[in-house]
């Protein structure tokens, strides 16, 4: 039997690593290259690994690269080069050294270094060949010659210039991973990230620390699986240590002075090979090329090449024949279950594979006997303290027909005076009810909804009008003039009064169309024309009115609530009017005109709120009043919106515009040229009224009170 295997290591996610100052998107091929690798060589000495590479021309300067530390890698940037090997991998498995890839994007070509544990290297340039000396001591300053040599990193500082980390930012993304986000000075920082058991190691290369950056960061309650960074100076470098909980992976990218670190959960998969978010098949890539394999010896294989222990059951037999090149470990595994009609279940790091019906059988079989044990199983009581939740809904939710928390053996009393939740049942089931209390019964937070409700109004009026009368005076008997008294719907004179002993009667026409007032009294101009005996006259007189008015009504009310809990505020008055019966009978009903203000809020994870709002604007019209009551203008909204917490939206508007042009004449003469101003009456009319809502919701922190 002949077994062939090595990694490739996704290249092409490593083309794209972040961290180098040269990284480019890669291209369809080589652009105006100069320069070519011609061979590779690898020789041992001692405990140093001697990697050449020969080129067509001679280098003129140390190519820039950088260094991963999990999985062990050493990458190599060369401009305008390209690979004149024919490989793009080749395996030498000497030392530590695995294998090298070789990868081109665009004029630029990359040598990637595949090691088992991470080493420093020292590059040194001998007209076309550049060698590589690679030293075991991963974590070490390279020693030679007493020289200090600095290591490698994810991201290599380009020049010894001061540099300081700015701000360091704590951020929940959207499905639940830990997002730091750290502000540096230059962007050439060199930085180090590597797993250290549990935690997250990085470290900034020559970086500084400011005193209020140097603390511990506690980020449990951000719900991701980070529980907290913890930020110090060690000497010229600046660490941070990442403690995540539960199962994880990280990414990291750097954006100008901005270096990002991704920590996203992972959901274990018992039946998945290998764990991690991502996507398809994900192990380390090799070569089979088996004729006529027992399966048996083939599945002994992928045990040795993964570390993996692999129980076969007896069942499994058969013979395969199979060439697969540069194929993930786990999808090869997968064709060859495919094939024979296996299945497999993963433990740990022991996997189980077994005929699928074999394994249908004993998981069915497993199952009925956790049901018979939970049918047999003894039940315990356990009491349950409720601080923020009511007693009666936590019953509720246990007791839920559609889907039960309890077991059909299970109950739960309640105690209403000390909210005391007693609940009977297995071990296992108070478990789930001991789970689901602890995230129910939790304080609510409370939202302050403040809306403000403007009505702005500005309104126009002009009228004008004229009045003319004449007529003739009268003498009393003692030679005095008597004065005219007006009265009739005309204006016209009907009598005269003498101050003194007596009256007389006459009889006098006019032409009355003065202003009509609608807001104040018009202003007037009058004048008369009479003999010298006062016998005869002529008055006439002119009024006009013009009215400009500009007015706002502003409602501002608030109400605070909980949650995803709908609150009310309302302030008015309740307008009484008359209601038949069916016997003829009459009695008095209310109507309601008020303010109101009706919201549901409900805070989004992102910090966020939704609230679902339902204004309503009452004011009662006395003018368009009947018998039965008083008419009620109303404006109404009622929508859904989301809003930032402490911003503002404006959720409607209604604008309104009224404008009348109304003339009142006397025929004939107020249709003449000029003069027909004096025997008609204008009125312009231009009223505009406008209505805003606007809506600002605030999240109340805990400790805190609103003013």
């Amino acid at each position: 039997m002949k077994r062939i295997g090595y990694y490739v290591f996704g290249l092409a996610a490593l083309v794209m690593l972040p961290g180098s100052g040269n990284a480019q998107e890669a291209g369809p091929g080589p652009v105006n290259s100069t320069n070519a690798i011609e061979s590779m060589q690898v020789v041992k000495q001692g405990g140093v690994v001697n990697f050449k590479l020969t080129f067509r021309d001679p280098l003129t300067a140390p190519p820039s690269g950088f260094s991963v530390a999990s999985p062990a890698r050493i990458a190599l940037d060369f401009p305008n080069t390209t690979n004149g090997t024919g490989k793009t991998a080749q395996t030498f498995n000497e030392g530590d050294l695995k294998s090298v890839n070789i990868a081109q994007t665009g004029d630029r070509a990359r040598v990637v270094l595949n090691l088992n544990v991470p080493m420093n290297y020292e590059p040194i340039i001998e007209d076309r060949v550049l060698l590589l000396a690679l030293a075991p001591n991963a974590g070490k300053a390279w020693q030679d010659g007493g020289i200090d040599r600095p290591v490698e990193h994810f991201s290599q500082a380009r020049a010894a210039v001061a540099n300081g980390i700015r701000d360091i930012e704590f951020r929940r993304g959207r499905n639940g991973e830990a997002r730091i986000l750290v502000d540096m000075d230059d962007s050439n920082s060199g930085i180090d990230i590597r797993q250290q058991g549990q935690s997250l190691i990085v470290d900034f290369i020559n970086v500084s620390v400011p005193e209020s950056l140097r603390k511990k960061l506690d980020v449990i309650d951000f719900a991701t699986p980070v529980v907290s960074v913890s930020t110090v100076q060690q000497g010229p470098n600046a660490r941070m240590t990442i403690a995540p909980k539960g199962q994880w992976e990280h990414n990291a990218y750097q954006t100008d002075n901005q270096f990002v670190i991704e920590v996203v959960p992972v959901v274990e998969d018992p039946n998945k090979l290998v764990q991690g978010s991502r996507g398809g098949y994900q192990g380390d890539k090799l070569s089979l090329n088996f004729q006529n394999v027992p399966v048996r010896q083939l599945l002994q294989v992928f045990g040795e090449f993964t570390g993996l222990n692999v129980v076969v059951s007896d069942s499994v037999g058969g013979s395969i024949t199979l060439i697969l090149k540069d194929v993930p470990w786990d999808q090869a595994l997968d064709i060859v279950m495919q094939q024979k009609g296996l299945d497999m279940r993963k433990n740990g790091n022991v996997i189980l594979v077994a005929p699928r019906e074999e394994i249908a059988t004993k998981e069915k079989l497993e199952y009925e006997s956790r049901v018979q044990i939970n049918d047999l199983e003894p039940l315990h009581t356990e009491s349950f303290q409720m601080n923020y939740i009511k007693g009666a809904d936590v019953k509720k939710l246990l007791a839920d027909p559609k889907q039960t928390i309890l077991s059909k053996r299970g109950s739960a009393l309640l105690d209403d005076r000390s909210n005391i939740l007693f609940v009977q049942d297995t071990s296992s089931r108070l478990d789930d009810v001991r789970a689901m209390i602890a995230k129910v019964d939790i304080p609510v937070r409370q939202v302050m909804i403040e809306a403000r409700i403007v009505e702005a109004s500005d309104s126009f009026a002009k009228n004008l009008g004229v009045r003319l009368t004449q007529g003739s005076a009268r003498l009393g008997s003692d030679g005095i003039i008597m004065e005219p008294i007006t009265g009739g719907s005309s204006g016209q004179i009907t009598r005269w009064v003498n101050p003194t002993n007596g009256f007389g009667y006459g009889s006098v026409g006019g032409l009355n169309l003065p202003a009509t007032p609608r807001t104040g009294t018009p202003a007037t101009f009058s004048f008369s024309l009479f003999n010298s005996k006062y016998t005869k006259y002529l008055d006439f007189e002119i009024s006009a009115l013009e009215a400009d008015g500009r007015g706002k009504i502003v409602s501002s009310p608030r109400v605070m609530t909980a949650n995803q809990v709908e609150a009310l505020i309302e302030q008015g008055v309740e307008i009484p009017y008359q209601e038949a019966s069916s016997s003829g009978a009459t009695s008095v009903s209310f109507r309601k005109a008020n303010l109101s203000l009706k919201v549901k809020p409900q805070i989004t994870p992102d910090g966020r709120v939704t609230m679902s709002l339902d204004i309503n604007k009452d004011t009662p019209n006395t003018s368009l009043s009947t018998g039965s009551g008083v008419a009620i203008d109303t404006k109404h909204v009622k929508t859904e919106v989301l809003v930032e917490n402490g911003g503002t939206v404006v959720i409607g508007g209604i604008y309104t515009q009224t404008i009348s042009n109304s003339t009142t004449r006397v025929p004939f003469f107020g249709d003449l040229p000029y003069i027909g101003w004096l025997f008609k009456n204008h009125e312009w009319i231009d009223d505009k009224t406008e209505l805003l809502v606007f809506i600002t919701p605030k999240i109340v922190a805990e400790g805190l009170a609103l003013r």
